[in-house]
This record gives C-alpha cells, sequence and structure tokens, in this order.
C-alpha cells in the first residue's frame, strides 16, 4: 500500500461532497456499538451480503449472509506484522486496528517472521482488531514497478478464483475463521485503458465471489482515483459480486470517511469504509518505533476465535 505514487493521486477531493455527507458522517460515527445493521439492496454493487453485528450473529454463515464483526476508530498498517513486545507497547497508541498483509504472490513483506496463528491469537486478546490484507496478482498495467512481476494472466476469472481459495486457506492457517473480512490490494492502474482495466474487474469480481462463497466476507482496497473509482463505476453500471467493503488511499493527512468524492452516498455505507488518510509517516509508542500508514476504520475485522460472539467493537 505504500506506493510513491499516491500522494499525486490522491489529492483530488470535494468540497460539495463533504459538505452535503458531513451529517451522514456525524450519524455513523456516533451510532450505539450495539447496532444491527442491514445493508440496503445495491448499497454494494446488489450483491453484498446483509451485513449484522450483535452478540446473536454466531458462527458460520448461511446462504449469502456473512455476519462479522467491525470496528469504528483508528487503524494503522505496516508492511511487516510486528513483534508481541511491539504490539503490546502500541497498546499504548491511538491505534486499536492493524491491516495484516497475510498471503498474495505480490506481498512486499513476504517472510512475516512473525505473523501465525498464535501472533493472530495473541494480538486479538491484547485488544487489536485485525484487517487481513491479501496481496495477489496485480492490474496488467499496474503503475507500481515492484508490482509488474505478478500481472493478471489471460484467465482473469480463474486466476481470481484459484486466488481467492488461496487466501482463504492461509487465513484459516492462521485462526483468520469465516465471517472474517479479506482485503484485496489492488495498487493503482489506469482506468483509461480499457483492456486492463476489464481484466481487472473480471479478476476482483472472480475473487470476491469465491471468497464469499467461503464464508467470508471479500473488501478491496485501492487509491480512490483508480481501483476504488472503478468499483463505484461498477457498482452504478449494475455489476454483480462487487466488494462488500472498500478501503480507500486518498493521503489526506486527516480522515474524510463518509466525504470521499469517489464514493457518493449510497455506495458501502453502513460500516462498509475504511480511509487510509497517510502514509509512510514513523510513530513511537511505548519506546517502538513503527513506519505505518494511519487509517479511519468502519468496517468489518477478523473473528479470530472459532464460535465467539461476532460483538462489534468500537474504541
Amino acid at each position: 500500500m505504500n506506493s510513491s505514487l499516491a500522494a499525486a493521486l490522491y489529492r483530488r477531493r470535494s468540497v460539495r461532497a463533504r459538505l452535503l455527507q458531513a451529517a451522514l458522517a456525524v450519524a455513523l460515527l456516533v451510532a450505539p456499538a450495539t447496532a444491527a445493521p442491514t445493508s440496503p439492496s445495491g448499497s454494494a454493487g446488489g450483491a453484498g451480503p446483509a451485513r449484522t453485528a450483535g452478540s446473536e450473529a454466531r458462527g458460520a454463515p448461511s446462504g449469502d449472509s456473512v455476519t462479522y464483526r467491525y470496528f469504528t476508530g483508528k487503524g494503522f498498517d505496516t508492511c511487516e506484522a510486528p513483534s508481541l513486545a511491539v504490539m503490546e507497547a502500541w497498546l499504548a497508541s491511538p491505534y486499536r486496528a492493524v491491516g495484516v498483509y497475510f498471503g498474495g504472490r505480490g506481498r512486499g513483506c513476504p517472510a512475516q517472521p512473525h505473523l501465525n496463528a498464535h501472533w493472530v491469537a495473541s494480538v486479538h486478546a491484547q485488544g487489536w482488531r485485525l484487517l487481513p490484507v491479501f496481496v495477489g496478482s496485480q492490474a496488467p498495467c499496474v503503475f507500481a514497478e515492484n508490482k509488474k512481476h505478478v500481472p493478471i494472466g489471460d484467465d482473469p476469472w480463474t486466476q481470481g478464483t484459484e486466488e481467492a481459495a488461496e487466501a482463504v486457506r492461509a487465513a484459516g492457517a492462521i485462526g483468520i475463521a469465516p465471517g472474517s473480512a479479506l482485503y484485496l490490494d489492488m495498487e493503482a492502474y489506469p482506468l483509461t485503458d480499457s483492456v486492463c482495466a476489464e481484466t481487472t474487474l473480471l479478476f476482483v469480481r472472480a475473487w470476491n465471489r469465491e471468497v464469499r462463497g467461503q464464508g467470508y466476507l471479500p473488501g478491496f482496497y485501492s487509491s480512490a482515483d483508480s481501483g476504488v473509482q472503478h468499483m463505484e463505476e461498477a457498482r452504478k453500471a449494475g455489476y454483480e459480486d462487487l466488494p462488500a467493503v472498500i478501503w480507500f488511499a486518498r493521503w489526506l493527512g486527516e480522515p474524510a470517511l463518509y466525504s470521499e468524492s469517489a464514493l457518493p452516498m449510497p455506495a458501502w455505507l453502513e460500516h462498509g469504509r475504511i480511509h487510509q488518510y497517510a502514509g509512510n509517516v514513523r510513530e513511537s509508542y511505548g519506546g517502538r518505533t513503527l513506519t505505518i500508514d494511519r487509517n479511519a476504520v468502519d468496517g468489518p475485522v477478523a473473528s479470530v476465535a472459532p464460535g465467539e460472539p461476532l460483538l462489534p467493537v468500537a474504541r
């Protein structure tokens, strides 16, 4: 996610949209944590599952509905999962959600020496809520030079399906249970390249369908002016199998969850958005320093202990 192009690509914002949506932002962010909202038809392209949260929502999903726990508050992501000692020290921070790069052939830090089932269970017990990120194949026309070696191939639907199955296996191997959101990281690509854009959309839709079919919630990360705009255009066009949650990057320096110009009012509401609003910043807490991206979160997180109550978490 830490692209050097981000600062140039993610500047534009709509002041008018900010004013129109301010009331909605306040209403959603102060809503009681025990609320159990249901997504209105079409709020995520007409394909998103019902969004529920509450002590009654337990176990594996059924039908086309995935129940999940969500988090509202501050989060960060960093390339390599920090050690348990660092995560404990960072409990002194304002953050309580952490992005974890758990798989994918395009992952920037593939070794991940700390990331295993014990780490997941331990940081969850510390009070952290996890945002699992899968960095798989990238758009054939991806901007980032360090992602060009993992392009989507000639059969994007089959490839997307296979990589989704890989994501589910990798998540399960470290204790991330069904009902969890899994976020597909798709770095910025030009929407003007129609063949590349269509290939990428097919891959993303196939990935989403398979992830949802295996009982997880498909999320999507990209730049606001690239992949996120693409998903919104697909939503308006009536495509199926779109992401249930959007994690958008626009490095404004401050959160703008519900005033993003690329995501108008009907799109991805009710615990369906994460805003990465600053990147490559160094912060220290408890004597430990990390280089992170900052995020404002109002969206699904991982369910770790099988059978646990899917209670909403808001800090």
